[in-house]
């Protein structure tokens, strides 16, 4: 199993592909043992990737000490330089567009070019949705409160009148396959108590990466408007809607496609 000792800790990553570096950071809860996952789409095909289970997830070490934003960037610089990765594009999804702003913010010379996916800089220019306030909810509750968020087109008409895909969509969201291991719980609320502190919005303008903001129209997650405060607070950078909510990158697959253009350098 390839681990890589970084900080104190062993955090568990995969690589494939080939080409220019990137580093994609995934998402709340993210486990590279669940499929599909970026290593199954578009981005290995053009780049050399990494990805990992952050600190509480997955297969690395979930220390049962309080994780900050910045404790998450600092994992990220160092595992690159483990991997012998001085620079690299950057794509970080939800949680881990958060962990992206910190990231090129307190390590930019490891940043070429960045991709910031239905994220949210916090503070006064907009939090993403709260999941810490949910945490009491589990499974298909969860799934059920989430599912209208997540995309705001699928509200309570909507699902009245689409059961079957309504009904599907509970049941993947609704599971938890890890979620009795060790540790498991513990970690995922220390995610969650991190991202409610994320705040970089007083900092973005120290931002220089050149850097891409995708997002999904229907996003109820991070919202649009905070899309639209991201990009006017990281200067040069491009935005670009997409069609779907928070799930965007699998619903619209020009958004993928986009993102690689983007990153090699071409018009989008």
């Amino acid at each position: 199993m390839p681990t890589a000792h970084v900080n104190g800790l062993d955090l568990y990553y995969e690589r494939a592909g080939s080409g220019p570096p990137l580093l994609f950071i995934s998402g709340t809860g993210g486990d590279l043992r669940n499929k599909p996952n970026q290593f199954d789409g578009p981005f290995p095909k053009a780049f050399d990737v990494v990805s990992y289970d952050q600190r509480g997830l997955g297969r690395s070490d979930k220390p049962d000490v309080a994780y900050s934003m910045a404790d998450y960037a600092d994992d990220a610089s160092a595992l690159m330089g483990e991997l012998g990765i001085d620079r690299a594009h950057i794509v970080g999804v939800s949680f881990g567009g958060m962990v992206a702003q910190e990231l090129v913010l307190r390590h930019p010379r490891r940043v070429n070019r960045l991709v910031l996916a239905c994220t949210s800089p916090g503070g006064a220019g907009g939090a993403s949705f709260p999941f810490h306030e949910i945490d009491h909810l589990k499974g298909e509750a969860r799934a059920r409160y989430l599912t209208p968020i997540s995309d705001t087109r699928r509200d309570a008409a909507w699902a009245e009148a689409n059961p079957d895909t309504y009904r599907q969509i509970i049941a993947i969201s609704s599971a938890d396959p890890y979620g009795e291991e060790p540790g498991h719980e513990m970690g995922a609320r220390r995610q969650l108590e991190a991202r409610a502190h994320h705040d970089t919005w007083d900092r973005l303008d120290q931002i220089e990466a050149p850097t891409l903001i995708a997002a999904g129209r229907y996003d109820g997650i991070a919202l649009p408007a905070t899309q639209e405060n991201l990009a006017s607070r990281i200067k040069g950078s491009t935005l670009r809607f997409f069609e779907g909510g928070h799930l965007f990158m699998i619903q619209d697959r020009t958004a993928t496609a986009t993102m690689i253009r983007f990153l090699n350098g071409e018009e989008i």
